[in-house]
Formats: C-alpha cells, sequence, structure tokens
C-alpha cells in the first residue's frame, strides 16, 4: 500500500557570481560590474484535494529544484531557479526521516504546503568586492549549495465515513453502490490494497466516503496491512462496518475489528458508527438472519446487499444521519514551535590546537567561506581580507593559530598564511 513513502528533497543550488568589467566608448577603465547569482529553488511540499495516493513517488525517489542561473555582466543578477512543488493528497503528515525525526507539518487542507528544502544563495559578482584597496577584483563566489533533506511522507485520508470491516467483507462493492468510485472487487482477500474515495448523497446532503483495506487480527502490531488500514481510519469523523453475513460468527468478525481500533487509537475507536450485515442476496445468509439479529441484540443493523444494492439506500441516509452530530477528528499536532533567537551571522567561536588544527565554527563565516573559490590566487586573497575585516583572523592569532598550520571553516580546509 502505498501511503508511506521516504524521498530526497535537493533544492537548487545558487548561480556562480560574475567576473566582468565595464567597457564602454569613452569609459577606458571601466569598475569590475560582475552580477550576483541567481538564488537556487526551493522544493515546496503542497496538498491537492484532487489526489488520495502517493503511488507517484513509488518509483521515483529522489527530487531536486532548479539551480539559479549565473550572474552576468552589468551588475545583473542571475535568473532563479524555479521551485520543484511536489502535490501529496490532503491529510499527508510531512516528517523527517531521520530516527526521531521531528514532524514538520500536517496538510490537512487543500493548498496548504511547506518548504521542504531551501535553496542556495546566489554567490556575489566581483562588483561586490570592491573596496578602496582594490578597485579591480577578480574574485567572485560560487552559488551556495541547496538543502538536502530525507522526508517521509505518512498519508493518512480525509474522510467523513470510513468502511471498515475483515477482508472480503464486500467494502469496495459497497462504495460502488454508494458512489460514482470504481475500485477493485474481486472474491478474494485483501483485493483492496490502497485506499479509495468516493462521493456519496442522501438527499442534498454529500460526503465522502473511504473504501479501507481489509483488517485482520493483529493489526495494530502491524500484521497484514494493519498500521496502513489503521493510520487512515483514525481520521475519518464515523464508521460503517461492513460484516460478512454469510460467516459462521459475524459478531466473533465486529470483535476482531473493534478490538484492533481499540488497541491503535481509542477515540478513533469511539466514533459513531453503523453496521452494515453484508451479501443478503446469498442464501446462507438469508438463512441466518434471525440468528445475527440475536447474536447483536440491542444494536441496530441494517442489512444489505452490496452486489444488487438492496439497504445501500438505508445505509446512505443513515450515514447522513450520523454525520450531522459526529465531531471533526482532531488534527495531527505538530510538536510546539520552539522560538529561538535568530543567529548573528557576524558571530563565530575559534577552537582547537597547534597539533589538531584550527576550527572556526559560525553561520555567517562558514556561508560565506563555503561560497568562495579557493583554487584561485584572487579568492583566496579576498577570503583573507573578508576574514581580517570580520574579526576572525584576529582572533586565530590570539588563540595561537600560526602561518602553515591547517584551519577548518565549515567543510573548507585552509592552510593558514596569515600573520600580523
Amino acid at each position: 500500500m502505498i501511503d508511506t513513502v521516504e524521498i530526497e528533497a535537493i533544492a537548487g543550488d545558487g548561480g556562480r557570481g560574475a567576473v566582468s568589467f565595464r567597457r564602454e566608448k569613452f569609459v577606458p577603465r571601466g569598475g569590475p560590474d560582475g552580477g550576483r547569482g541567481g538564488r537556487g529553488g526551493d522544493v515546496i511540499v503542497v496538498a491537492d484535494g484532487q489526489l488520495n495516493t502517493l503511488r507517484r513517488y513509488r518509483r521515483q525517489r529522489q527530487f531536486r529544484a532548479q539551480a539559479g542561473g549565473a550572474g552576468a555582466p552589468g551588475n545583473r543578477r542571475g535568473k532563479a531557479g524555479a521551485p520543484l512543488v511536489l502535490e501529496v493528497p490532503v491529510g499527508t503528515v510531512v516528517w523527517r526521516a531521520e530516527e526521531g525525526g521531528e514532524r514538520l507539518a500536517d496538510l490537512g487542507a487543500h493548498g496548504q504546503q511547506i518548504v521542504a528544502a531551501w535553496g542556495g544563495a546566489g554567490g556575489y559578482g566581483n562588483a561586490h568586492f570592491k573596496s578602496s584597496v582594490n578597485q579591480a577584483p577578480r574574485a567572485s563566489q560560487k552559488g551556495e549549495a541547496g538543502e538536502h533533506a530525507r522526508l517521509r511522507l505518512e498519508l493518512q485520508l480525509v474522510a467523513d465515513i470510513g468502511l471498515v470491516g475483515l477482508p472480503n467483507a464486500g467494502k469496495s462493492s459497497l462504495l460502488r453502490q454508494l458512489s460514482a468510485a470504481r475500485p477493485r472487487v474481486a472474491a478474494y482477500p485483501f483485493t483492496t490494497l490502497e485506499p479509495h474515495l468516493g462521493v456519496a448523497s442522501a438527499g442534498w446532503r454529500e460526503f465522502v466516503v473511504a473504501d479501507l483495506p481489509g483488517l485482520v487480527e493483529g493489526a495494530s502490531e502491524g500484521v497484514g496491512l494493519g498500521h496502513a488500514f489503521l493510520r487512515h481510519a483514525s481520521r475519518t469523523r464515523a464508521l460503517v462496518h461492513v460484516i460478512d453475513g454469510s460467516l459462521d460468527d459475524p459478531a466473533g468478525a465486529r470483535r476482531t475489528v473493534e478490538a484492533e481500533l481499540e488497541a491503535w487509537d481509542a477515540e478513533a475507536a469511539a466514533r459513531p458508527r453503523i453496521i452494515a450485515i453484508n451479501k443478503m442476496d446469498l442464501p446462507e445468509a438469508r438463512e441466518r438472519r434471525g440468528e445475527i439479529e440475536r447474536a447483536f441484540a440491542g444494536e441496530e443493523l441494517i442489512f444489505c446487499s452490496a452486489a444488487s444494492g438492496e439497504g445501500t439506500g438505508e445505509i446512505a441516509e443513515a450515514c447522513a444521519r450520523i454525520l450531522e452530530r459526529a465531531v471533526e477528528p482532531a488534527a495531527v499536532e505538530a510538536a510546539a514551535p520552539v522560538i529561538r533567537p535568530r543567529p548573528d551571522p557576524r558571530r563565530f567561536d575559534v577552537e582547537g590546537s597547534a597539533e589538531d588544527g584550527w576550527i572556526v565554527r559560525g553561520a555567517g563565516v562558514e556561508r560565506f567561506v563555503g561560497m568562495m573559490d579557493l583554487s584561485r590566487d584572487e579568492g583566496l586573497a579576498e577570503t583573507y581580507r573578508w576574514l581580517e575585516r570580520r574579526g576572525v583572523a584576529a582572533a586565530l592569532h590570539r588563540a595561537g593559530a600560526r602561518p602553515g598550520e591547517i584551519v577548518r571553516i565549515g567543510e573548507t580546509e585552509i592552510e593558514w598564511e596569515w600573520e600580523r
């Protein structure tokens, strides 16, 4: 059943900054005019009410947004990368895929969205590095790498009515009678491997019905399609328990389903429900009607045949009535937000030793150095100037760093050459 998938979302890298100088008539020594690269595209997960399965993510698991364009002469900024929009069904919960990963969003309404991975910033062109001591810089920055995020998407269908029951109880056939949905129907268990939605009506009232995969004993512990089934049942407002009237023990079938619902989610087990005794077109079911009524003494039953349509109108009316008093299921609660101060991009820390190397930590310094092209002398020189202006070079000197020693800033390793 394709209702839980793990994907990798890769945002677009930022575009490279340009190295360029003005070349105009009567301007023999035009200054630097290399523009900044464009920002990389984000990866956005958005809920679409027209979808009801995560099937499209079964084969493709890696998604990458467009990179930003390179900067251009004339201080022209590169084109921003187009965002990549991943459409998922309403009711999809987005998690970080790591063990113990946090819940990022519960997309419970059409159009709700979350940015799963942010695009990288565009690199500065050489116009940015012009200063009083360097009138013609040739340094520029690479674009910042886009974020990588491993996500787990969990679908929890949002429906008014959920059809529950043991495998082969006739739930799919009943959905066909109640709506225009056409789920697969066959005379063997587990025909339904994915949920199906249909819009049913009773008079002027309309409601969404979900045909859910069959439930077996032990489902709350993952037996069969248990967790997948129960995940969807927890998001419905009311349930129709479909029971095969030709079984030897219809009441036992009811107890099995009720026990698994209770073990999974006590709130879902307490939701209002309708008991529909199906397959009354079969002789063995008709003959045992009195026995079934005695087994369910004191409970309201609807006898029906999903094959012939007998009693299905009564089920639709009962669903409409029960929804008038049913409450909306609680949305999945996101973890309480933790309010943190925005990190100061100028803040950094220095640690280490001459033997083990020196480490500079800080979001701003790591980002800047990581985007510089240190394979070119101009890029390395401009990096040293920047580190000196920000006080990083002086802090390393005070800590004991000397020329020839290794300094690590983020993912970048430099053989230190600066001295006072």
